[in-house]
């Protein structure tokens, strides 16, 4: 079997698993209770806190669990908002957004906020100079998106912070569910960024638990009542063995962050050079330091999406239209729509994530397979014919 659908990974790695159920199994207080069993619960969640905050640079104080990068972008944009309405009313995103962003700025947008949506250009970039037209005295949120889901497209998150360093009051939130891991952090997490947004079974932790990452001083208005677990932000007990095993995960993502980001791009390069001069095929992640080591989105041209997906699947290979949590939906290729794609090409694409686990080895034999799927569907559709 061959995985490449990894940034939509359910693979939780052994060591972390392990981690898992030893917490499970041995800490079985609640980390707000009073008694010894819960303090030793609540020890636990600061020791993981404080290793993930280590890890990724921040303070312990600035990291927020939640049940994953949904409920992260959500509380970020909607909690940003409703905080800071009272100073205006203008958000800003793009329109290449996971469905959790772009779907959270449409029900603000529904209950009175202005929305503005930047486009992208035929690589799914914004544009900072339309950022920096669009910001007037109302704008009190900037949400952009580090690595595209799609086609892996980074966006100029630098840049950015470079233009909102004017505009101190407006706060900068980052999905960067798609970026950790990739060896490009320093350029999608900024010293500008307030708010950034993670998911853990993207890196082989435990589904339904993700981080948010909130700058010291920053505000955001609470989308759960409740008890006021994780300082009031996010109340709903915590879920620590999976905080515990998420904690152990980046751990493990970033030991030798840079040597498998290297090998991410080799296997990327590796079938885009095989994939690059055949008729009919339309590669929309190019090997590009504009682009993640670890997102290949292509097109074999007359053949939908689903189709390629499921006749690989008949040999074992794995893979997803352009985003897994919309591929049931009518939405699969909105980035490249935003690109100005041919909707008949666009709803041809299919995409191809690779992780640490992944190997040269697989590549070749993906293009084997291809090979004679590619071969059979060009003499159907006459690719490549004068």
């Amino acid at each position: 079997m061959i995985y490449f659908d990894n940034s939509a990974t359910t693979k939780i790695d052994t060591q972390v698993l392990d981690t898992y159920n030893k917490v499970a199994t041995n800490i079985w207080g609640n980390p707000s209770s009073l008694h010894k069993m819960g303090d030793r619960a609540h020890q636990m969640l600061e020791a993981s806190r404080k290793q993930i905050a280590d890890l990724l640079g921040t303070k312990q104080h600035e990291i927020f669990f939640t049940s994953g990068g949904t409920e992260s972008n959500n509380a970020a944009i909607k909690g940003t908002a409703i905080q800071k309405r009272e100073f205006g009313k203008h958000i800003i995103t793009s329109s290449v957004e996971h469905a959790s962003v772009a779907n959270s700025f449409n029900t603000l947008e529904n209950l009175g906020w202005r929305v503005t949506r930047l486009p992208v250009d035929k690589e799914g970039r914004v544009n900072v100079n339309d950022l920096r037209n669009a910001i007037d005295s109302d704008t009190t949120l900037v949400s952009i998106m580090g690595v595209n889901n799609e086609i892996g497209t980074i966006q100029p998150i630098d840049e950015i912070s470079d233009l909102l360093d004017n505009y101190p009051t407006i706060q900068f939130h980052v999905d960067n569910v798609q970026a950790l891991g990739k060896n490009i952090w320093d350029k999608v997490f900024t010293p500008r960024v307030d708010l950034s947004s993670l998911s853990a079974h993207k890196f082989h932790a435990p589904r339904g638990i993700g981080i948010l990452y909130k700058k010291e001083g920053k505000m955001l208005t609470p989308l759960h009542d409740g008890g006021g677990q994780e300082k009031g932000l996010r109340s709903g007990t915590e879920n620590l063995p999976a905080i515990a095993g998420m904690a152990k995960a980046i751990r493990i993502l970033l030991e030798n962050e840079p040597e498998k980001a290297n090998r991410e791009a080799a296997i990327k390069a590796k079938i885009v050079e095989y994939l690059k001069d055949k008729p009919g095929i339309d590669i929309f992640s190019p090997v590009s330091d504009g682009f993640a080591p670890h997102i290949l989105c292509f097109a074999l041209e007359g053949i939908r999406g689903e189709t390629l997906v499921h006749t690989l699947e008949d040999q074992d290979i794995y893979t997803s239209t352009t985003s897994a949590c919309a591929s049931k939906t009518a939405d699969e290729a909105s980035t490249l729509v935003s690109m100005r794609i041919d909707d008949k090409i666009a709803t041809s694409a299919i995409r191809l994530s690779f992780d640490e686990t992944n190997t040269l080895e697989e590549a070749d034999e993906f293009i084997k397979v291809f090979d004679k799927i590619y071969n059979h569907f060009a003499k159907i559709n006459h690719l490549g014919d004068n």
